[in-house]
């Protein structure tokens, strides 16, 4: 299937590991011009060497304003951004008694408004082009709360209510924007959460993963690849008419219709 796609610019937040970097190299080996986003490059530098397609590695905190701007004029005076896939690092594991003000505000400004801001600077290119894609990525913990991850539950929700009302006002201009919720894909993150969950349990962290995936229905943790296909089929000319949607890979594991 064409997903019509080659020759797009794609920028691609998060990707130097895990989710974000099997989402950049789904879009690149579909003909995409990807940037892929990440404090530290090295890592997209490594992969983006075997990679299939054209990855360029882009320097970009997500905790600094000032360098995403700076990073933001390049991007749009080099030709703009056709796709975005807005991807952010998880913040710590803990319930909410343990969060503070100072906790919120500065994993909101990360994780929701920066986000936020890195769109609002490419809609106008959208606009103008009559074309775009805007995917962000979230959690099964904005549909099913996930125990002791009260920060993530919290903020990543807030991006939910923001994309939907987002892709209502932009629906007209061709650009679509949807929600993607990963369940337990097996990437570095899960297993720092089940690292930190043997920890609290004081069992051995096999245990731990090896119960986490029986919860599941499909038996097992889904693969950074699986959740990479869905991405990159929800940027293509293909699914121009979803938009607006909340989607689960999830191996069934959340249980509400």
């Amino acid at each position: 299937m064409d997903l019509g796609i080659s020759g797009k610019r794609a920028l691609v937040l998060g990707a130097s590991r895990g989710l974000g970097a099997a989402i950049a190299q789904g879009l690149a080996a579909e003909g995409a011009k990807v940037i892929a986003a990440a404090r530290t490059t090295s890592a997209i530098e490594d992969w983006a060497a075997k990679a299939e397609g054209s990855v360029t590695a882009q320097e970009l905190d997500l905790s600094d304003a000032a360098r995403i701007d700076a990073v933001l004029d390049d991007l749009l005076a080099q030709g703009g951004i056709d796709i975005l896939v807005n991807n952010a690092g998880g913040p710590p594991p803990g319930k909410s008694t343990d969060a503070s003000r100072v906790d919120w505000l500065g994993h909101f400004e990360t994780m929701v408004a920066n986000l936020i801001h890195v769109t609002n600077r490419c809609l106008p290119g959208m606009k103008d082009a009559g074309w775009g894609r805007i995917v962000t990525i979230t959690s099964s913990g904005v549909e099913q709360p996930i125990p002791n991850l009260a920060l993530s539950n919290g903020l990543r929700s807030a991006l939910v209510g923001w994309s939907k009302t987002l892709s209502n006002e932009v629906a007209a201009d061709g650009i679509t924007a949807n929600i993607v919720m990963p369940g337990r894909i097996h990437t570095t993150r899960v297993d720092e959460l089940d690292a930190a969950a043997a920890k609290r349990q004081d069992k051995p962290v096999e245990e731990v993963a090896k119960a986490s995936a029986a919860a599941i229905p499909a038996g097992r943790y889904g693969r950074p690849e699986e959740f990479a296909d869905m991405v990159t089929f929800l940027c293509s000319a293909r699914a121009s008419y979803v938009t607006g949607s909340k989607i689960r890979i999830d191996g069934g594991s959340i249980k509400s219709i």
